[in-house]
């Protein structure tokens, strides 16, 4: 048993970074230059609207706030560390984090609602959607479950998760840092690798087109054509 551990360990901290980083870089070029017009997250908007709303807004806010909280935390861990230094400031942190997890849970249900209970929607969405939708709900479950049950994640990430991760930057993995962490963490990590190495298959790819004005562009009116005869 001692001996599996540390060969889990690099196989899932070590090699597995890597190959989903190549899996990505490969998969997102070799998309783009046979589908191009297939960056995109294919919206089924316009064949159900109102639960569309529901489910993908709250999810899209909540994953970007969410994201974005990671982001900064690999980027500046010793800015998260220093804001966390005072108690205040912490809890804000931590409960905001929180809610917008809860955010992105409740859109990511409604979104999934919808894909089952709408038979339109449902007719198009491919096996591969329904796969993105387990990996989400487990990626995102879990991080609430972390949040819950291994609280201080904005201190603990810029501690151990950060190093870690810019190791791998420097290409000289370092696994002192998380090896230790909670198992709950650990995959949640793992899964992190598992939704970059299958995204550029799946709807996922069009992050890297994010219509950015989506957020705060006006609401757009569709309006359909049809003749005179076929009105009739």
């Amino acid at each position: 048993m001692a001996s599996v551990l540390p060969f889990a360990n690099g196989l899932f901290f070590l090699v597995f970074p890597y190959l989903a980083m190549f899996v990505f870089f490969l998969g997102t070029i070799m998309r783009y230059r046979k589908a191009p017009f297939t960056y995109s997250s294919f919206s089924s908007q316009f064949l159900e609207n109102k639960n569309h709303f529901w489910g993908l807004v709250p999810f899209h806010y909540g994953i970007v706030a969410v994201l974005a909280g990671h982001i900064v935390a690999f980027l500046i861990p010793r800015g998260i560390l220093a804001w966390n230094s005072k108690p205040l400031r912490l809890y804000v942190l931590e409960v905001s984090a929180l809610i917008f997890g809860l955010l992105t849970l409740a859109g990511l249900i409604g979104a999934i609602h919808r894909r089952l209970t709408f038979a339109k929607v449902r007719a198009v969405t491919t096996p591969m959607d329904w796969i993105v939708f387990v990996l989400l709900l487990a990626q995102v479950g879990s991080g609430i479950y972390v949040a819950v049950f291994h609280p201080w994640g904005s201190s603990w990430f810029a501690a151990a998760v950060a190093p870690y991760l810019w190791s791998l930057v420097r290409l000289n993995p370092d696994l002192s840092f998380i090896v230790m962490l909670p198992l709950a963490v650990r995959l949640h990590i793992v899964m992190a690798y598992v939704l970059i190495g299958v995204a550029p298959f799946t709807r996922l790819v069009h992050i890297l087109v994010a219509p950015n004005p989506y957020f705060w562009r006006k609401n757009q009116v569709v309006r359909w054509y049809r003749s005179p005869r076929e009105a009739a």
